[in-house]
């Protein structure tokens, strides 16, 4: 049987297992829910990284309230979003309406800012707080108030389209100042027709609808112009204005014009499965639901969805329509089911574009997240240890694991690196980085003999504590340089596990190379012992990519954009316009990239993983 998020689950320990939770959080922006024993929500906030925020809680020295809500803390749910502005909107949303302990609740309970474009004949372009009733189109929400004035006074200079009050407007005899200054068109005395004047109100509307790439480009050219006059102040105020106008028109991904949806995503990995469950009303992100289901082992993400859809909305109110990130076995069937409870018609989609894609690229996300973490507990940590020990046929549980991974770039800037585990997880303090020199490029197997080779030397001269298993990253090669290495030093006593890719190159085909083995071994899909060799595996992955980066960046000393295969000095140029400098371009949206001219969608993900990770 299906059932929701499992408390009781997580709350078996008496603390919350910071220690192991923390390690699994995304450096990406987001949203995190703090949640005492019964499952109460405490305390929710949003962070630009959610990694170093929620770690400032048990990293750093807090005042009596601050350790008092940490001391009840049991479990931490986080929500990952595009950008920093949606974290923004989404945790506004939820205090409002989970009025956690811990937050400040004001009472004025102000909504977020739009800009609106009235639908009279003359229209004109406004401010607005509040609701949504009278004629026109409303664009937003957004973050903050300075944002949207800010972009209405710089649209007052681009479109010439009035921002006066109707009780102003309909009273002039005669045009005003801001017709003075080319800023108004004087629509108030008759000075421009009505098909003149709604030309400048569609320019207007298509930049908010985001189709101003011109615009910015032509403030682009402006500043640069302003920069070879050595007007100094001029570009940066054209530059200010490039950076506003992005920060303004940045699509709020968690909020919509209309539409009433569900967003089922579903993950499973290592026995685990994650359903996130998002509610989408009137085009507005109102929170998630975190669902870990008890499935047999064979059981596929179609079979799990068709079960829960049938029992979770089954009594109670269905929206129209639910996107999903698999499709139902029994979707046709489903689909008449919920029709016939709900009285209107009800569509399961699972092929979706625009806003419901975003959507639901942002719950399959957090579905991942939320099961790395699940995976991440201490429990389960000790759970994977006992497997992998029976695996290897040792009497105790290993204390001590290396895994060594090489890296380099078509044989140059060779680097290997070495992350460490204990019972309880990474020991990142025993990580360690080696520069490659004196072998052939491309030599992985010299390349792995060389950083086993020194880092036993030094373990021999009574540095550091051995391994009680070796793994080594490839296949049968790497596997005998290290045995090379280790009968040369006649070290003895360690386990070495080769760990290599399947034929599919798929997670769970992994080929192990374990000892006293002529053939290679697969272990089990969802084998603890196995999810615990990927998870080391991928984190020396991690860390050797990571180094390899950081020293080619360093050897070519150019700018982290051109550092990305794809961004030549010209599309550098335009993104550096487009936003103002480098950190518009960190604080940019995947969307917001993509919208530059060269960027397709894969190169503005390329882009935006260089910044924020994959994690």
């Amino acid at each position: 049987m299906l059932r929701g998020s499992d408390y009781n689950h997580l709350m078996e320990v008496t603390r919350f297992d910071y220690q192991a939770f923390l390690p699994t959080l995304t450096r990406r922006p987001g949203v995190y829910r703090m949640l005492d024993d019964k499952g109460a929500v405490l305390y929710v906030g949003k962070a630009r990284n959610l990694k170093r925020r929620v770690s400032s809680y048990f990293t750093r020295s807090l005042n009596l309230r601050l350790q008092s809500m940490v001391s009840r803390i049991r479990a931490i749910e986080v929500t990952v979003t595009h950008t920093e502005a949606e974290a923004l909107i989404l945790e506004n949303t939820l205090i409002k309406s989970l009025k956690p302990q811990y937050n400040v609740l004001f009472r004025d309970d102000k909504s977020y800012p739009y800009i609106y474009v009235s639908g009279e004949p003359f229209p004109r372009l406004a401010f607005h707080r509040g609701a949504r009733k009278a004629k026109g189109r409303y664009f937003g929400p957004y973050p903050n108030t300075g944002a949207v004035r800010e972009t209405l006074r710089l649209m007052q200079k681009l479109f010439p389209v009035r921002q006066c009050e109707d009780s102003f407007y309909r009273t002039r005899s005669r045009p005003c100042l801001q017709y003075q200054i080319k800023r108004c068109t004087a629509p108030c005395v008759g000075l421009v027709d009505e098909s003149a004047y709604q030309l400048d109100v569609d320019d207007a509307v298509g930049f908010l609808e985001g189709r101003a790439a011109e615009v910015i480009d032509d403030l682009s050219a402006r500043m640069e112009e302003a920069s070879s006059n050595l007007a100094f102040e001029r570009a940066a105020r054209f530059r200010d204005q490039i950076i506003n106008l992005r920060r303004v028109q940045e699509r709020q991904y968690v909020s919509g014009e209309r539409g009433d949806l569900d967003i089922l995503a579903i993950a499973t990995h290592g026995g685990v499965c994650c359903i996130q469950l998002f509610f989408i009303r009137r085009g507005r992100n109102l929170g998630n639901k975190i669902f870990y289901p008890k499935v047999p082992e064979w059981g596929s993400d179609q079979e799990i969805l068709n079960a829960f859809l049938s029992q979770y909305y089954l009594g109670k109110q269905i929206p129209r329509e639910i996107v999903v990130s698999t499709e139902p076995q029994d979707k046709v069937l489903l689909e008449q089911v919920l029709s016939e409870q709900s009285g209107s018609g009800v569509k399961i989609r699972s092929s979706v574009r625009r806003d419901r894609a975003r959507w639901l690229s942002m719950a399959v996300q957090n579905a991942q997240i939320a099961v790395n973490a699940r995976l991440a507990s201490r429990s389960g940590m000790q759970e994977r240890v006992a497997a992998l020990r029976d695996v290897c046929g040792l009497i105790e549980a290993p204390a001590r694991m290396e895994c060594f991974d090489i890296s380099h770039t078509a044989g140059e800037q060779t680097m290997a690196a070495c992350v460490v585990f204990d019972r309880e997880g990474p020991v990142k303090s025993d990580y360690r980085r080696y520069n490659i020199t004196g072998i052939e490029p491309g030599d992985d197997y010299g390349a792995m003999e060389q950083v086993l080779r020194r880092r036993f030397t030094r373990l021999q001269a009574d540095e550091g504590r051995p391994p009680d298993i070796l793994f080594v990253d490839g296949g049968k090669g790497q596997v005998s340089a290290a045995e090379k290495v280790l009968e040369d030093l006649a070290v003895s006593g360690i386990v070495l596990i080769g760990i290599a890719k399947g034929v599919t190159r798929k997670p769970g085909m992994e080929q192990l190379f374990l000892p006293g083995e002529e053939a290679a071994t697969i272990l089990p899909v969802n084998s603890p012992a196995l999810l615990l060799i990927q998870q080391i595996r991928d984190e020396a992955h991690r860390f050797a990519i990571t180094g390899h980066r950081q020293r080619r960046d360093r050897d070519r000393r150019t700018s982290t954009l051109e550092s990305i295969p794809g961004i030549g000095p010209k599309r550098r140029q335009r993104l550096l316009k487009q936003f103002g400098g480098l950190q518009g371009v960190v604080r940019a949206g995947i969307e917001d990239l993509s919208q530059v001219e060269g960027i397709s969608v894969l190169l503005a993900k390329q882009i935006y993983q260089t910044f924020h990770g994959n994690e």
